[in-house]
């Protein structure tokens, strides 16, 4: 065997195992991964599809693998938000805001601080950030360790128009802007 089938044989294993059930009862196995479509929102609701992520557990944390294209070179801010909702909703301002229907960061303990993936003082939901590149891609893994597949679910992916400083500092949330692209989490 050679070495790359050994490689592609490893990497494998961990979708395998997710679309396996748990025991031979037919109980319901944990779900490992889950590969998420992201599409550009807009005023409408969704537009066209970037393409996918896909999430999966690992030892360390929820390794997420981008496979996106569409947006401008740069970091962008990459959160879970609370609602399985990427469609537009009014603000405080009255105003209607592509993608506000998923709603905030998501916040279990009810922190209400943005302190990026690292801090267990924040978000649980606030994740790294993606990085697309001048062919307007984004394909390097980000790890969130305190998250997994369960997290997910329920809940949606939102990439931000800008960065993340993972902090409320100088701007609330990180200060990535507009949400640029949304996903459900089914």
């Amino acid at each position: 065997m050679t070495r790359i089938t050994s490689l592609l044989i490893l990497l494998a294993l961990p979708l395998v195992t997710a679309c396996s059930p748990a025991n031979d009862d037919g109980a319901d196995a944990v779900l490992e991964a889950v590969d998420v479509t992201l599409y550009r929102v807009d005023a409408d609701g969704r537009g066209e599809a970037l393409g996918t992520v896909l999430a999966r557990n690992t030892d360390f944390g929820l390794l997420l693998e981008p496979d996106l294209e569409g947006l401008p070179q740069g970091i962008k801010g990459f959160h879970v938000h609370q609602n399985p909702d990427c469609g537009p909703a009014e603000n405080d301002a009255g105003e209607m805001v592509p993608g506000l229907a998923a709603g905030g960061h998501y916040d279990p303990e009810d922190t209400g601080a943005h302190h990026g993936p690292y801090s267990h003082e924040g978000h649980l939901g606030d994740m790294p950030p993606l990085y697309f590149d001048a062919d307007e891609r984004a394909t390097l893994p980000v790890l969130a360790p305190r998250l997994s597949v369960a997290d997910l679910q329920g809940r949606a992916l939102v990439l931000h128009a800008g960065g993340d400083n993972f902090s409320d500092d100088p701007e609330p949330l990180g200060g990535g802007g507009a949400r640029a692209a949304c996903g459900v989490v089914e």
